[in-house]
């Protein structure tokens, strides 16, 4: 895998990394909430929920973190099945939720995913 292709693959990992992180541990934090729009009370009843989204967003990260230290061909599968999850999961959030999740989880994908299928 060319190095562009891994710093971009690395980059949407420590993104969702980070999103495990806010949702799971930060959710009810001013800042985080901010980020978020949402006010102290929904964060509080919505906490659990959040943090059931930050395991998932985990997972692809640790999957994106396997693809990008597997041998090929398992990683380059393992790199496209988790990016296609993670601009799915993009697209979803964006027609459901906020527009701007099309910039901030689908964009970085789908670059990373056409770095990897160039580089390959």
């Amino acid at each position: 895998m060319n190095i562009v292709a891994l710093v971009l693959v690395g980059l949407v990992a420590a993104l969702h990394a980070y999103f495990l992180v806010l949702e799971m541990f930060l959710w009810t934090a001013p800042r985080t909430r901010a980020a978020f729009g949402t006010t102290a009370e929904f964060a509080e009843a919505s906490k659990a929920l959040a943090a059931n989204q930050g395991l998932y967003n985990g997972f692809l990260a640790a999957g994106l973190v396997y693809g990008m230290i597997a041998e090929d061909p398992v990683g380059f599968a393992v790199r496209v099945f988790f990016l296609v999850c993670v601009i799915v999961a993009g697209l979803y959030g964006a027609a459901t939720a906020s527009r701007r999740i099309l910039l901030v989880q689908a964009l970085p994908g789908a670059l990373a995913l056409a770095a990897v299928l160039i580089a390959h």
